[in-house]
């Protein structure tokens, strides 16, 4: 997959609903208007591998499913699912090292037999502040941590990172343009931050240097997805 270069190709959608009905239904909905639709742990889970071929008659899928165990188990995990060949996948970065670099191989291997998956390394997840990082035993600033693994997960081979928007910015300039940055908790203007503790609007993401922009109950929840997000997509225009 190469570098989105348009708005639509930046916006990727949430699939964060119970069943596969709701989802193929927002897909339906969503489809030309949206570069790609996120599958997380809740869909997956109900509904399977097969439920990822249906999905992605519709847009590219980010199976974002945030891999985090020994290496041998991630590297095994990751062979069972690339098959699927989903444009992006991730893996939590404080699986470690050798973690990543056992994903980073798998996916490697995948892509020279002509799949198309870039591996993402989640840095700190946007619901975490300074305060639940201390109540976690980790002294450090979510910033600070999220630079430091996106480091660690360039070093390690991953196409790119999950990071807030906030930390987009110092990632590029750490990791270079071409290292993706994918944030999530991002609200467009006048919206409820919800259950994210570090959130931007979509324009100021794209000027902090996000390639792309997860946006999921603003759309998903709203009265007209499809309208929700041209409106989104009209906020990005505005960077």
């Amino acid at each position: 997959m190469t570098s989105p270069k348009s708005a639509v190709d930046r916006l990727v959608v949430a699939l964060d609903v119970p069943t596969a009905d709701e989802a193929v239904a927002l897909a339906r909905q969503l489809q030309g208007r949206v570069g790609m639709l996120k599958v997380g742990l809740e869909l997956f889970c109900a509904q399977g591998p097969a439920f990822i071929r249906e999905i992605q008659r519709y847009a590219p899928v980010f199976l974002d499913l945030k891999l985090h165990d020994i290496p041998t188990t991630v590297a095994r995990a990751m062979a069972a699912l690339l098959p699927l060949d989903p444009a992006l996948i991730d893996i939590h970065t404080q699986g470690g090292p050798a973690m990543i670099e056992a994903a980073a191989e798998a996916v490697r291997l995948h892509r020279q037999r002509g799949g198309r998956t870039q591996l993402l390394g989640v840095t700190v997840l946007t619901s975490l502040d300074r305060e639940a990082l201390t109540r976690l035993g980790l002294a450090a600033d979510p910033g600070d941590m999220a630079l430091h693994l996106a480091r660690l997960a360039s070093e390690c081979g991953c196409d790119g990172v999950v990071c807030s928007a906030q930390e987009a910015a110092a990632v590029r300039d750490a990791c270079g343009e071409a290292f993706h940055r994918l944030t999530p908790g991002i609200r467009p203007r006048g919206g409820a931050v919800q259950d994210q503790a570090r959130v931007v609007t979509p324009a100021q993401a794209l000027r902090d240097g996000s390639t792309w922009l997860v946006v999921g109950r603003p759309i998903t929840r709203a009265a007209d997805p499809a309208a929700a997000a041209a409106a989104i997509l009209a906020e990005m225009g505005e960077a």
